[in-house]
């Protein structure tokens, strides 16, 4: 919990930087929409959860095993995070695929969404509030991994056993299916 309360002080104390936004576009993508493979998409995403996932790489407690990101973040100074953070936010979301629907996936994906909690803490249209990401549109093949990861105990982060939990009782089958759900979904008009 210290951690998460860095990381609310380090939020809500900014002042905005200038950011050198091509850094994070070679691999995030233009205009934050990844098309990298197992890299996710930053547009869109709240302003919150990007300055508590930097904080946490810039930490060395956003995973079990070193990555890009962590030796990215060991420069950043808070400033930066909270750039970085207002950046993202500010950027469109990633829009659906236009291709690759199955939509016998896309429905047993949608049955097992509605089951679990994920509509609670990452909203009923899946955009993500506060530390939870946004989820909607995001890819397909990034969202499967970071639930494996959640899953098999080698994404750690804010101490949260949460998301393992969620996933306990599923196979790698099923989260396929609700990465697929995500990564194509569409709100209900």
């Amino acid at each position: 919990m210290r951690g998460l309360a860095l990381v609310l002080a380090l939020f809500f104390s900014a002042e905005s930087l200038s950011v050198e936004k091509e850094v994070c576009f070679g691999c995030h993508g233009q205009g934050g929409a990844s098309t990298a493979p197992l890299t996710p998409s930053l547009g869109g995403q709240p302003s919150f959860f990007v300055v508590a996932q930097l904080f946490l790489f810039r930490d060395g407690r956003r995973s079990k095993a070193p990555t890009p990101m962590d030796a990215f973040a060991q420069k950043l100074s808070n400033d930066d995070l909270r750039a970085y953070g207002e950046l993202f936010a500010r950027l469109p979301p990633p829009t659906p695929p236009e291709s690759g629907m199955n939509p016998a996936r896309l429905e047993k994906g949608r049955a097992l969404v509605q089951k679990s909690n994920c509509a609670v803490c990452h909203n009923p249209d899946f955009s993500g509030r506060d530390q939870m990401p946004r989820l909607a549109n995001q890819r397909e093949d990034y969202l499967l991994k970071a639930m494996r990861d959640y899953k098999a105990d080698a994404r750690i982060g804010y101490g949260s056993a949460t998301m393992p939990e969620e996933l306990a009782g599923l196979s790698d089958l099923q989260l396929g299916d609700i990465a697929h759900y995500l990564a194509h979904y569409r709100k209900s008009k």
